[in-house]
């Protein structure tokens, strides 16, 4: 089945190029949902990191605090890779079931798979083009400041926590430029999604390598 991969840093606008897709008809599967999925109560990649991290990070009923787990990986990368053991794997068996049912239930619709840690969790091969979503790294921590109130450290710690972006672009069929305003940002995706409709599912190799494209 065709899948495009949607990735991009944190602070990068992949948020708002997916939200642009779905509103436009696209199936969306969204990585981080499936993550929360994967670790609510009663499940077993839950009970692993209360195992593995204490039960502080579970908070008064039981849910996951993901607060206090992200102070914990996000200083430290061997407390990071453990939870990603646990909880990739988890993440994979539930995209594949998405998957399955999106063949079902809309089986000629363009599929759009976002998913932030594909370099650190998934293969460039599983996929028919993946799409970058990019803004460089300072810019991003700025974005993390400004609007979701982090401190320049903490920022910067999330920001260092993934793949630099010169691997993340080394990864990419198709780069989606939002290092600029708002608007522009949701200019180009819409410009992806009249590509992707146009070119899906046999002609994923001819869209355009950047957006927004140059319609001088």
């Amino acid at each position: 089945m065709t899948v495009v991969a949607l990735t991009g840093g944190v602070g990068a606008g992949k948020s708002t190029v997916a939200e642009v897709l779905a509103s436009r008809g696209p199936h969306i599967i969204d990585a981080d949902l499936l993550a929360r999925q994967a670790v609510e109560p009663g499940s077993q990649a839950l009970e692993e990191i209360a195992a593995r991290f204490g039960p502080g990070v579970l908070d008064e009923k039981g849910h996951l605090d993901r607060g206090k787990l992200g102070t914990i990986v996000f200083s430290d990368a061997v407390a990071r890779s453990a939870l990603n053991d646990i909880v990739h794997p988890q993440v994979k068996k539930l995209y594949d079931e998405a998957l399955a049912m999106a063949e079902l239930e809309r089986p000629n619709t363009v599929i759009v798979y976002v998913v932030p840690l594909l370099a650190e969790a998934r293969q460039v091969s599983e996929f028919d083009s993946v799409i970058v979503v990019h803004a460089p790294a300072e810019m991003r921590v700025q974005r993390l400041m400004e609007y979701r109130g982090m401190s320049s450290a903490e920022a910067r710690e999330r920001v260092d926590a993934q793949v630099s972006d010169e691997e993340r672009l080394s990864l990419a069929h198709v780069v989606l430029d939002a290092s600029g305003d708002l608007d522009s940002t949701k200019h180009a995706a819409h410009q992806l999604y009249e590509e992707l409709v146009s070119h899906w599912p046999d002609r994923l190799s001819e869209l355009s390598r950047h957006f927004p494209r140059d319609e001088s």
